[in-house]
Order: C-alpha cells, then sequence, then structure tokens
C-alpha cells in the first residue's frame, strides 16, 4: 500500500520545496474562495449572468497575454524575485477586493479591473514558481513533486469553492477576500525564503526578441512540443464542463447541484490520482504515459457523451433525477480527471526535465497560454457540438476526435513514444 500512495520524498530532503508547497497550498485554496465571491458579487451587483461571465474574459487576456512575456521576465532575472514581486502585486490586489467590499463601493467594472490586475500578476508569478521547482530537487524526484503539487491543487479547487460560498453566505464577501489575503501571506512567506535562482550566464533581456527566441526554440524541441500539443488535443477536442448545465437542466436533470457533481467528480478523480502517485515515480517512459493518459482522457469524455445519449434529452426541465445516469457520468467524469491528472504530471515534469534551465521560464509561460487558452477553446467547441448534434453526441464525438489526434500525433512523432526520463531529450 506505502508503494502505492503519494511519494513524499520531496518534501522531506527539501525544506525549500516543502515550504512552497506548504504555502501554495494554502493560497491556491485562499484564490478558490475570491474566484467565487467575485463571481456572486458580480451577480449580485448586475443581476446578470453574462457580467459574471465577463468576468473569465478579464482574467483569460492578460493570462495570456502577458503569459508569454512573464517567462521572458523569469528567464532575464533573479526567479525569486520576480516571484516575490508579482505575488505581492497579487496580493495587493486581493487586499483591494476585500477594501471594496468592506466599504460597499458596489462597482462591476472595479471588479472587472482588480480581477484582470490579478491575472496579470498570475501570468508573471506562475512561471516563476514553476521554473524555480527543478532547482530545488533532482530530475528523479520531479514526478513525485508535480504529483504532490497536483494534490494540493484539486484540494484547493474542491474545498475552496464551498468554503468560500460558505463564507458569503453566512457573513459577507469582505470575509471570503481577506482570508485569501492572509493565506496568500503563506505563499509570499515561501517565497522569501527560497536561495536566489538566477540562471548563471543568463544575459538576454526580456521582451519581444527574448519570447521569440523561447518560440524558435519550442519548435526545434519535438518531446517538449508533442506535450503541448496532446494537451490541446484533449482540452480543445474533448473539454466537457460546457455541457453540464444543459446535462443538469434537461438530461439527467437536477440543475445546479448535478452541475457541481459533475464539477467535483472530475475534481475528486484528479484528487485520487495524486494520492495513490507511487508509481508514478517508476515510470521512465512518460512520452508513452502521456499518450495512454490522454487517450483514456477522450474514451473517458466518450463514455461520458454515451450515457448522456442513452439519458436522452427532454424539452423542458427534466422533472426527477436520473440517478443511474448520474452515478455513471460521474464515474466517467472521475475517470477522465484520473487520466488529466497523470497526463499534467509527466507533461510538466518533460517540460521541468528537458528544458535547459535558461529557458524554462518562457516554456512555462508558453505551458500557462496553452493550458489557460486551450480549455476556453474546447468550450467553445463543445457548445457549438451540443448545439448541432446535442450533448451526448458532441461529448462522444469530442473524446473520438481526442484519441483520434492522439495517434495522428503519435505516428508523426514516434521519437515521443520513445521518450526515456533517465535520458530527457527535449
Amino acid at each position: 500500500m506505502p508503494r502505492l500512495l503519494a511519494d513524499t520524498t520531496p518534501l522531506r530532503v527539501s525544506p525549500e520545496f516543502r515550504r512552497l508547497w506548504w504555502g501554495l497550498g494554502l493560497s491556491n485554496l485562499g484564490s478558490q474562495l475570491t474566484v467565487v465571491a467575485v463571481g456572486l458579487e458580480v451577480y449580485d451587483l448586475s443581476g446578470s449572468t453574462l457580467s459574471v461571465g465577463i468576468l473569465g474574459i478579464c482574467a483569460l487576456v492578460p493570462l495570456v497575454v502577458l503569459g508569454l512575456y512573464g517567462g521572458s521576465l523569469v528567464d532575464a532575472h533573479d526567479r525569486r524575485r520576480v516571484a516575490i514581486v508579482s505575488a505581492t502585486a497579487a496580493w495587493v490586489v486581493t487586499c483591494l477586493l476585500a477594501l471594496q467590499a468592506w466599504r460597499h463601493v458596489g462597482s462591476v467594472p472595479l471588479l472587472y479591473a482588480l480581477v484582470a490586475l490579478q491575472s496579470a500578476a498570475f501570468a508573471v508569478n506562475n512561471p516563476a514558481r514553476s521554473a524555480i521547482v527543478p532547482q530545488l530537487l533532482p530530475a528523479r524526484l520531479l514526478p513525485a513533486a508535480n504529483s504532490l503539487q497536483t494534490i494540493a491543487w484539486n484540494l484547493a479547487v474542491t474545498i475552496g469553492p464551498l468554503l468560500g460560498a460558505t463564507l458569503v453566505a453566512v457573513w459577507d464577501y469582505s470575509v471570503a477576500y481577506a482570508l485569501d489575503a492572509v493565506t496568500f501571506a503563506a505563499a509570499l512567506w515561501a517565497l522569501v525564503h527560497l536561495p536566489p535562482q538566477r540562471e548563471d550566464g543568463s544575459t538576454h533581456r526580456a521582451g519581444l526578441a527574448s519570447v521569440l527566441e523561447g518560440l524558435r526554440f519550442l519548435t526545434t524541441r519535438p518531446n517538449v512540443r508533442m506535450t503541448f500539443l496532446v494537451d490541446l488535443a484533449a482540452m480543445v477536442l474533448a473539454q466537457p464542463r460546457v455541457l453540464f448545465p444543459a446535462v443538469g437542466a434537461v438530461v439527467i436533470g437536477g440543475g445546479a447541484q448535478t452541475t457541481g457533481a459533475m464539477t467535483a467528480a472530475a475534481a475528486v478523480g484528479s484528487l485520487l490520482a495524486g494520492v495513490f502517485s507511487g508509481p508514478l515515480g517508476r515510470v521512465h517512459a512518460q512520452g508513452r504515459a502521456i499518450a495512454w493518459a490522454v487517450a483514456g482522457w477522450g474514451v473517458a469524455i466518450s463514455a461520458f457523451g454515451g450515457v448522456l445519449v442513452m439519458a436522452t434529452r427532454v424539452t423542458g426541465p427534466r422533472p426527477s433525477v436520473l440517478w443511474p445516469a448520474l452515478a455513471a457520468a460521474a464515474v466517467c467524469l472521475a475517470v477522465a480527471g484520473a487520466a488529466d491528472a497523470v497526463s499534467a504530471v509527466f507533461r510538466t515534469t518533460i517540460l521541468q526535465s528537458a528544458t535547459p534551465d535558461a529557458m524554462r521560464g518562457r516554456l512555462q509561460g508558453v505551458f500557462l497560454v496553452v493550458v489557460a487558452g486551450g480549455p476556453r477553446l474546447g468550450d467553445l467547441l463543445g457548445g457549438a457540438g451540443a448545439t448541432w448534434w446535442g450533448e451526448g453526441v458532441a461529448a462522444v464525438v469530442g473524446g473520438i476526435a481526442c484519441v483520434g489526434a492522439v495517434a495522428v500525433l503519435m505516428r508523426r512523432q514516434p521519437r515521443f513514444l520513445a521518450y526515456d526520463a533517465r535520458d530527457p531529450q527535449p
């Protein structure tokens, strides 16, 4: 049994990584409180679901635009300093969110602006934090370290929204924002206690030329590039979350509760994959593992679609919940979440270990753009598919397309299947 559970060696051998893990874990939990609270506050002020949706655009645009430039900053300067400055900026914005709630400012445009600023700070902070981890641990422990980070993240996205909604319901938005600010201090504390992270001999300047240099480097590194392409295949072609509201309303029934249950099912699957990630550290054929994991995601999403097809759509709200269908759908999504977690662990590990340290920040910026933008494109494609064919068929087709795309990619780049963690070749 201990060999199945997550390997905690990185926490034992590296005090710096241990502090970073705890600090970022608490910070991620706090950030989920703000995600929920700001959405509820915008809806309370505007009464418009569209206004809440615009929040996502306000967060996405700075993330995509500054993700690439943030990676350039990370490679040009001491990563610890970049992480501290960007984290401090995000903390100040969180404090401003709490202040506007305490003062009852009641301005939706102000909330949009603060969310955009917070996302911009995260776009710089995330590549810096990710590029620091390989300097704290030996390469053989990176899969275990990334599994531990997966556990912390999924705990945050599982507990955080529930806690955030409870704080808003019982007290006020300001309490949720204030608690986020307090937990953010843990991340700052961890970053301050890191050793300097300047790469010796790194002399390039941040800017467009540096960003383009990173993109050109990516075109010459097929294994690293493939980690991005397979993730796009999964997130763009077989992203199911846009289907959840309609599934809860007219396919399975249960409304918002069903939507929440399906979202939680995927998170629980990811969490379980992290908890039982012990064997992942012994996998050397990481490229092959990613291919199987992404194909497993596609199969699970197709199975989810099959459940919806069998449930059939009704006209108008479904009067009662189809419990067997809900249970089957939840199992499929949990399997999909577990497959996605395994893929993420190995994709991150390859990116960290097969990339020269001088390029890690810029490629982590590309990674952030792919992770942020892919699911949004998937929402668009999934929504169009559901309009044309219905939710069930859209999921089935998307899952099949994902598996087919993985097969094509592996056929065009068989070297990726031969990738060996003991000799990481980019």
